[in-house]
Order: C-alpha cells, then structure tokens, then sequence
C-alpha cells in the first residue's frame, strides 16, 4: 500500500472496504478507522485489485482489476502458468513521483531468481536496461536519485549490495554486509540516510543505518525480536522517525537514537510482522491487521487532516479520476478500460449441436419442470427439484469424480422405490416457492416445495426431520457459513427467520422487506447478509446482531413491465464484495455493503424474460437464462456479452415442445460447464467444444469492430 504524494489522504492499495471500526490510541496514535482488504487467493483466478480509498470519508474512488494486456508476448512457459491455475495476487503498489500515475514510474524495475536488475519502458513494456553482476538472487531494489543522476541500489540474498547507474550498467558501488540475509532498504525523506531492515536466514532481524562513504554500519536499533518468523516490514517517517511490524507491535525509533523510542499494538489484532506505510507528511500511518484489513493511525496533525478531509474531497476526487482517465487516453498501449477492452471482441454464436458438447441426464422418472437445480460441492453430481417436489439425484463415475457431458451419469434410485419428495400437504404447488440447500459436506439436503421444510440425507434418501409448517410459507433458505445448525429463511409474509436445527427454534425474525423474500446469500468476509424480495428491493443485514445497514431497488427500465411476484435472486461474487441480482427484467452487479448499482444488462424485449443466472466457479462469467431458450455468457464485472448458446444448440428440434431452461448452476471446479433445468423436465449438462475450452476464445478482429449480434444476443 502507498499514501500519495501530495494528496495525504489517499491509499492506494489492494482493493479495500470499510468496516465501520473506531480505534483510541494514547501517545502517537490517537484515532484510525478500518479498512477491510480483499485478497485475491481463490485458486482459479488471475485478478488482482488496485483501488484507491479516501481514508477520511472512506470513499473508494476508483477501481482497476489485473489483467495481462498482451498474453501472445508472454513467455510460452509463462503463458502455459497463466491457462491453468493460476493464482495473481498484488504485493507491491506505488505512486509515481509527482502523484500522477500509481503502479508504475516512467520506468518498472524488476528483480529476483535470475540475479539481474532489469529496467523496463512502462509504456510500451520494451526491456530498456539489463544489470548483471550479482551471485545469487536479488531480493529487493531501491532507486535513488543523487541530483539529477538516477541510482539504483539493490541487494541479494546472501547480503550484498550495488549501485549501479544507467550509463554503463555497471556497479558503480559494491558493499559486502553481514551476509545471508533477506534486506529492504529505505531513504530518508530528504535523501541523505540509508536505513536496511532485514532477516537472516537464522530467523534473527536487524534494522540499521548504513554508511555508505564507511561502508559500515553507522547505527544499530536494538529492540527487534531475534527469531522472527517473516522478513521485518518498515518505513521511514520523513526524517525524523523510523517503524518497524514486529511481534504483532508497531515499534518506533528515533532516527538518531538506537533504542526504541515508543511501541504500540494498535489494540490488537495485528499479525507477527504486519505491513506498515506511512503516509508521506508523516501524521497516518497504515498497519496491515491479521484479518485481512488495515488500520489508520493518526497522530494529532493526521486527526485535523482527516477533519478536513470533507471538505475538500470531491475536489480531490474529481482530479484523481481526471488523471487516471487522461493517462488511459494518452498511452494506446497501456491498458484499456476493460468495456474499451471489450469491443475487440468478437460475438461467439452457438447454433449448432455440433458447435459445443451438450448431455441431457438420463432421466425415467415422471417428466415435469424442473424448478431447482444444484451441482454437489464437490462436483460429482447434480441435484435437481421438479415442481412435483420430487428431487432427483444424479451421480458420475468418472476418473476424477467430476461431472462431464462426454459421460452420462447414474440417476439415483433406491430398491424400495422411494423418493426424497418434500412434504406438499394443504399445499397448492401452484403458487409455492420451492427453495433448497446443500450442505457442505454433501451429505444433508434441506428442502420445501411451500409446505414444512424436510431434512433429508441424500445417501439414504431418508426423511431426518420437517419443521417450520405454514403459514407463512418458505420462499428462501441459506445456511449461515460459521454454522450449519443456523438457518436463514425467508418467508413469504416478508420476513426472514434465523431458525436454529438443533434446538428447533427461530432465534431471531428479520422485518425490513415490503414483500415476500425470494433470495439469500452470505458473505462471510463482511459478515452481511443480502437478500431480496418479489418487489425488486435488496436489503443488506449485519450478521453480528441482525440489523439491516442498506436497502435498495433495482432499477427497472422505462417500457419493462415487472410482475409484481417476480422472484429476484440474489449470490455473491467470489471476492465477497459484488452481489450478482437476477430479476426477470434484467441482471445486475452491486457492490455491497452500500449496495452501489455498477452494472446492468437487458436482455432484448423479443427474447423475453431472464429465468435465471450463476456466476461461474472462477468469477469471469455470468451464465444466463432467457425464456426464448437461449443461454447467455456473460463477462463477470462488465456484463458484455461474450458468447451466445441458441436453444437450437441442445435441444431437439421438436417443433410441438417448447422447452426453455428455468434454472441454472455453475460447476463449482469447471468454469466452463453449467447445468440447466427445462421446463420438460430435463436436465442438460453444456461445455464448450473440447477444441476450444473455453466460451470466450473468440477472434480479435484487426479493425476492432463488433459485428452485428444476433438481435436474440443483444445486451442493454
């Protein structure tokens, strides 16, 4: 994370979000508010988020989500890392100088494994310098200007340090240290002191002023723990003070004193040796915490600058998305905003069987719609509810276990005959809601079709327990992630239910829909609860003690015409910040916690209602239904259309039945494959063709035009 330059109240950083978290602190630090920061860890994925944060107002300003703009210029060995799975995760961010670009200088420097230093053209990503010298791996570099001659300091991991200049890519400088040691290094504010902060391999830190005329060591700051587990994280603060991450403390040196001058543990909560940054007056100081947030420190100065932060921040605002917008436009190779990105992308039409690989589940059971629809956790099989309350349970056995269309599955079927049906007494199956879960483990299903909720075990298809008779009738039902005996439902009177199993009881009634609740996700990274209602409304609730913090509406389009019964779905992203909304109008992106509408897309008016939509297993795609029996791809976070299935594709060309899917899920593994629920009660499992392996490998035309969609595939 970076404080920028001249701005003192903007972080740049992963991508944060605030948790609502007051911190008093005697002596330096007094205040701090909390940020939440989302890692980019979920095997699968090649994001990473850059946002940039206003601390005082904890406004996000802007926004940004790694990609790798030229892949056909990577490496074939790189190229071949970044198909499988990948895992891209920020670790360094940076401001420019000057406060007018983040993430790069004019120029990049890179270190590491093959112990060169190599300088790189940020604009055009051409290799400007290359310097070779040391024996071993280059652990980090620090570019230092001396007048206007440019220097760059770098270390190994057996100790060494170099300074080379640009003129002849030689060392100028070569400092032998202590030896076998992980170092970062850092300037004074006004560029005349070297401090080094480093572990050996021993586990034993150190943090010293370096003399660079002696080539010695100047100073010594005793005070850090001898077996750390990490490399020590530090700064400097102008040039006056020195801190260091350690022990789960902040500690601060005088410059010219080596003992420790003051420690902190920022009321708990911090990891062994957290991440600090100051920002670059000196008066916040941002900790990194052991739960994936940071905390804001201030000293008295900080706690007046984040005063007057209110006033001046949209000014501030303005100019920082002014900047990031001019330097998008004046470099043609940097990278693109990513709907820019989208419009050299062709259309990929899907019309034929032939075109994609498509399984309909053997099924010789009674054939009626099917109105719920579940891969396993573990992506063996597929779990189906038809609108006669009867559930049907497909299983494969393949190799590795996983559902494929090359290979049809086994429906499920005891000797006796008996079906997982729910209970459906002084029930019209007309007008029920059906709703289901899963357990994690795969084992428990929990199910109503608008009568009492059963608990089944699906090895033995036995019946556990029901509860909750109507009224009111159930219309949704979500496990709470920290705990399977809690679960939250909601009714059809529009309230939502937190019923605990084990004890047969509801803790806890929800009031804050105007009509019956239709959809319930978690996100257990800011412990929310977001659901939604037959009217369109989202509400965002704190699991800590069940308040509702936000309540929002879609937005309907002028012209569309919303049943008042519509059932609008609700699921998270991955990155447990977006909240996907599926309505029968349209598909659209929010971004909780204060539940800001970012995107929304419209199917073409011809081609009917959306039925359904998933996010697939990585977060890239949004797999959608439409009731003219096509499936849409979507890009995650942009909502551009990428590829477009025709119902042609996989059905069969039965002029007397018109089929079309109600109900999509996502494999939880394969990004590519989905599953879908028809109204004539079959199950089709679809992957793109084999060929491919993908539903968005589509030809870059060389003129950037989009050709002309099929008007069935347009996007609002």
């Amino acid at each position: 994370m970076d404080f920028h330059p001249l701005q003192h109240f903007l972080l740049l950083g992963k991508k944060l979000f605030f948790l609502n978290f007051v911190l008093s602190l005697d002596g330096f630090c007094v205040t701090c508010s909390m940020f939440y920061v989302v890692s980019n860890s979920t095997a699968g994925t090649n994001t990473g988020d850059i946002t940039i944060w206003e601390v005082g107002t904890r406004q996000r300003l802007v926004s940004r989500n790694f990609n790798v703009w030229d892949i056909k210029a990577c490496s074939t060995t790189l190229q071949t890392v970044l198909a499988n799975d990948y895992t891209a995760s920020v670790n360094r961010v940076i401001w420019s100088p000057d406060g007018a670009l983040f993430g790069i200088q004019l120029s990049i420097i890179s270190c590491g494994e093959d112990r060169t230093i190599k300088v790189w053209d940020a604009v055009t990503g051409n290799k400007l310098y290359t310097f070779e010298g040391h024996d071993t791996p280059v652990y980090s570099v620090c570019p230092h200007p001396k007048g206007n001659i440019p220097f760059i300091i770098s270390v190994d991991i057996d100790g060494k340090i170099k300074t080379w200049s640009y003129d002849n890519c030689c060392s100028r400088v070569d400092y032998v240290t202590w030896g076998q040691s992980c170092m970062r290094m850092a300037y004074s504010a006004d560029g005349t002191r070297l401090f080094i902060c480093g572990t050996s391999r021993g586990g034993e830190s150190y943090l010293v002023e370096w003399n660079k005329c002696k080539e010695a060591i100047k100073r010594v700051y005793h005070g850090l723990w001898k077996q750390s587990v990490g490399v020590v994280q530090f700064d400097t603060m102008k040039s006056q003070f020195l801190a260091t991450g350690d022990e789960s403390e902040i500690k601060f040196w005088d410059m010219d004193k080596g003992n420790i001058l003051t420690t902190t543990a920022a009321e708990g909560g911090l990891p062994v040796s957290p991440c600090i940054r100051f920002n670059k007056e000196g008066v916040l100081l941002a900790v990194s915490t052991s739960q994936k947030g940071i905390k804001i420190l201030a000293n008295a100065d900080g706690v007046r600058l984040l005063h007057s932060i209110e006033n001046t921040f949209r000014v501030a605002s303005t100019t920082i998305a002014r900047v990031l917008v001019s330097y998008s436009r004046s470099f043609p190779h940097t990278k693109p905003d990513e709907v820019e990105k989208s419009k050299a992308w062709k259309l990929t039409e899907f019309n034929e069987p032939s075109q994609l690989c498509s399984l309909r589940l053997p099924d010789c059971l009674l054939l009626v719609q099917i109105i719920g629809l579940t891969y396993t956790h573990l992506g063996g099989g597929i779990l189906a509810l038809a609108s006669n309350a009867v559930h049907k349970f497909w299983k494969w056995q393949t190799s590795d276990g996983k559902a494929t269309s090359s290979v049809p599955p086994q429906l499920q079927q005891l000797p006796s005959g008996i079906l997982m049906t729910n209970d459906i007494s002084n029930t019209c199956l007309e007008h029920a809601v059906p709703c289901f879960a899963l357990s994690k483990n795969d084992s428990y299903l929990l199910s109503t079709s608008g009568g009492k909720f059963s608990l089944f075990n699906i090895t033995t298809f036995k019946k556990m327990m029901t509860f909750m008779s109507p009224p009111p009738a159930a219309t949704s039902v979500a496990l709470n992630p920290h705990d399977n005996n809690i679960v939250v439902i909601g009714t059809d009177d529009s309230f939502i239910h937190i019923y605990n199993i084990r004890v047969d009881e509801v803790k806890k009634k929800l009031k804050g829909h105007q009509n019956r609740v239709t959809g319930l996700t978690f996100s257990k990274m800011l412990n929310v609860l977001v659901s939604s209602g037959g009217d369109a409304q989202l509400c965002l609730w704190s699991m800590d003690g069940w308040e509702k913090h936000t309540s929002k509406f879609l937005r309907i389009p002028p012209g569309r015409v919303s049943s008042p019964l519509a059932r609008t779905r609700v699921q998270f992203h991955q990155d447990q910040i977006h909240v996907l909304a599926v309505h029968e109008t349209q598909i659209a992106i929010y971004e909780a916690p204060m539940l800001d509408c970012l995107k929304q897309w419209f199917p073409p008016e011809s081609s009917g209602s959306v039925t359904d939509a998933t996010y697939s297993c990585d977060g890239q795609l949004i797999y959608a239904s439409i009731e003219d029996g096509s499936v849409c791809v979507l890009t995650a976070f942009t909502l551009q259309l990428r590829s477009w299935i025709s119902p042609a594709a996989y059905l069969s060309s039965n002029p007397s039945s018109r089929a079309y899917p109600l109900v999509i899920a996502a494999h939880p593994s394969k990004p590519n494959q989905f599953a879908i629920g028809l109204t004539d009660g079959g199950v089709h499992v679809i992957e793109p063709p084999e060929s491919e392996g993908s539903w968005c490998l589509a030809p870059v035309l060389e003129n950037g035009v989009v050709p002309s969609a099929n008007s069935a595939a347009g996007s609002g």
